[in-house]
């Protein structure tokens, strides 16, 4: 009994290691070489202006130098957003790993 305890704990834990590492990568990781963040547009110009757009914001933080979003947009897609803090410009959308858009 003590093998089959050992044997399906090390199975979990190997399948939950796996199972949080793929969504991880799933979109990629956004840099923006944005310069000080006193140069920065701030969150909320960057929110108002989405939803001006149609877009409903859920959560944005700073990742990677870039603002990152999480909400729907005005086609009513789920998404994950990035955009460059200094200009605001859109650099790349992605629903469940899915890129919809890449600025190039």
């Amino acid at each position: 009994m003590k093998i089959s305890t050992r044997l399906f704990a090390a199975t979990l834990a190997v399948g939950m290691t796996a199972g949080l590492s793929v969504p991880a990568h799933a979109t990629g990781k956004m840099k923006c070489e944005a310069g000080p963040q006193s140069g920065w547009k701030t969150k909320t110009e960057l929110e108002a202006n989405l939803v001006k757009k149609g877009w409903k914001v859920k959560k944005s933080k700073v990742d990677g130098g870039c603002y990152e979003v999480y909400g729907t947009t005005p086609e009513g897609d789920r998404v994950e957003a990035y955009f460059h803090p200094v200009s605001l410009e859109k650099l790349l959308v992605s629903r469940r790993g899915k890129i919809l858009f890449r600025k190039e």
